[in-house]
């Protein structure tokens, strides 16, 4: 995910030698980085002192481990972005004691082609300009949305950050059937994966027309499509 962050810093207007990426493990990722100008370092502590803003993107289990490395640094005039799922406000603050601005995000994996949707939570005592940069870092891999409660960003994980996993099993489902009516497994995916694009740039087209009336105006009563959504 920090790569696809990145790649959307980059795409819109911000200069290579504006971004620090720390790297201790993807040696391919950094060489990747470097080719295109962008400093990397092996000291978390040396780049967060260097920065502005901290774009935490590590797995929620390493968080601890990797805070910890520059806790004691001076985080008031600077800005905390999180990119981990499942590490609340709290547990940040407690991680880096000194951090007065905070941000809670939760991309999702279309994030990776800049077709994401990402929810976002601060406290209400957080700087609104750190809250709009948030904002305009996350738009760069896609759609935003900002919640009251850091309740809600919870629920966002189920919304937003789990559900391309169901429309990929739907999909999956569909590949297999169509593979044992005789088509080929990549004419199947092909099919398959062409209606999903239309069906969602449908939805996109009709701002305003409820789901379930895209959905009546495919259906004809007694017909094959009703049959089938008879056994959903």
């Amino acid at each position: 995910m920090a790569y696809a962050i990145i790649q959307g810093l980059l795409k819109s207007g911000y200069s290579a030698e504006q971004i620090i990426a720390c790297n201790k493990s993807n040696l391919a990722r950094r060489e990747e980085l470097q080719a295109v100008g962008i400093a990397t370092n092996f000291a978390n502590r040396e780049a967060v002192e260097q920065a502005d803003v901290i774009v935490l993107a590590v797995k929620p289990q390493m968080m601890a481990q990797v805070c910890a490395e520059f806790a004691d640094v001076d985080f008031s005039n600077k800005w905390v972005i999180s990119v981990a799922a499942g590490i609340s406000v709290q547990r940040l603050e407690t991680l880096l004691p000194s951090a007065k601005n905070i941000i809670r995000t939760m991309p999702n994996t279309p994030s990776l082609i800049s077709e994401g949707m990402t929810g976002l939570f601060a406290k209400k005592s957080v700087n609104p300009t750190a809250c709009q940069f948030a904002e305009q870092l996350m738009s760069a891999v896609g759609k935003c949305y900002w919640v009251e409660t850091e309740e809600q960003i919870n629920h966002i994980i189920a919304i937003t950050g789990s559900s391309p996993a169901y429309f990929f099993r739907f999909m999956e489902a569909m590949q297999q059937s169509a593979v044992q009516m005789g088509f080929s497994e990549q004419d199947a995916r092909t099919l398959v994966q062409s209606v999903a694009l239309g069906a969602a740039k449908l939805v996109e087209a009709n701002p305003t027309t409820p789901l379930s009336t895209l959905r009546e105006n495919v259906t004809s009563k007694g017909g094959t499509t009703a049959k089938a959504l008879e056994v959903f």
